[in-house]
């Protein structure tokens, strides 16, 4: 991308109870993106507070409450949209279908897709390193990951590991407000760790004064949300898994939170 002196902007957009889409714009060509959409009005009116045209959505996965307002925004503003190959027979019709490896282009912007399959078959995240950004969805979230509804635990677990792998100072755009709740499951995988303790204060602030907890930071992910933490032997111990192979003891804490 060229060197235009002017960063990407990322706005985040609270729809529905507890989902959040999230706007990219490139200063540059003027394109801006929409990861997701959950809800039409919300986004319509962060698109016009800031007199931004859409020009792209950008789908993570297929559960509704994640696509169901393609249909209405893509007509009302003509975007084209993008999506998994393997997951089109369950999404709105795609103009573009893309598979891990490929990339998307906004304006100047680019986003490398990467295959996170585990909450479903053919979730897709979409990292953009000239944002600094990966949208995550239902993938790897603010202290958790998405239930196991389609893939494995193995299968999760490794797609997690892709995400880890990014630059630690990464912001992971997450597709819920489900930071408090996770925080309380995680005191309970590591009570003692320091950083999940001050972590859980800041959310607590943050959702009293009624500010979003997301995005967050991959680094403070890797050092408090235990779906990342699965390869700490102090973890594995603590949950009778000494010296599993980590993605059993991913398994593990996975199965504690559905019955949290």
């Amino acid at each position: 991308m060229p060197d235009t002196g002017q960063s990407p902007e990322i706005v985040t957009v609270a729809c529905l109870s507890d989902n959040y889409a999230y706007l990219v714009h490139d200063p540059a060509s003027g394109a801006t993106a929409v990861f997701d959409v959950p809800e039409v009005a919300p986004i319509m009116a962060a698109l016009a507070a800031r007199g931004w045209q859409l020009s792209d959505i950008v789908i993570t996965h297929h559960h509704d409450d994640h696509t169901q307002g393609v249909a209405a925004l893509r007509m009302a503003t003509g975007a084209k949209v993008w999506g998994a190959r393997a997951d089109a027979h369950r999404l709105p019709p795609l103009d573009r279908a893309l598979a891990e490896g490929d990339r998307v282009t906004i304006g100047t912007l680019v986003a490398h897709v990467i295959d996170v399959s585990g909450h479903t078959i053919g979730h897709l995240a979409y990292h953009m390193p000239s944002a600094g950004a990966v949208f995550t969805a239902d993938s790897l979230m603010a202290l958790g990951c998405g239930r196991l509804f389609e893939g494995s635990a193995a299968q999760m677990w490794e797609s997690l590991q892709k995400l880890a792998a990014l630059p630690p100072d990464t912001l992971v755009c997450s597709g819920h407000e489900y930071t408090a709740s996770n925080a309380r499951f995680a005191m309970t995988i590591e009570p003692d760790n320091r950083a999940l303790i001050s972590r859980c204060e800041e959310i607590e602030k943050a959702r009293a004064a009624g500010r979003p907890t997301v995005p967050s930071i991959l680094a403070t992910e890797l050092a408090t949300n235990p779906f990342l933490r699965a390869a700490d032997p102090a973890i594995a111990r603590s949950l009778g898994c000494d010296g599993q192979d980590p993605a059993v003891v991913f398994a593990r804490i996975r199965r504690l939170k559905d019955s949290f």
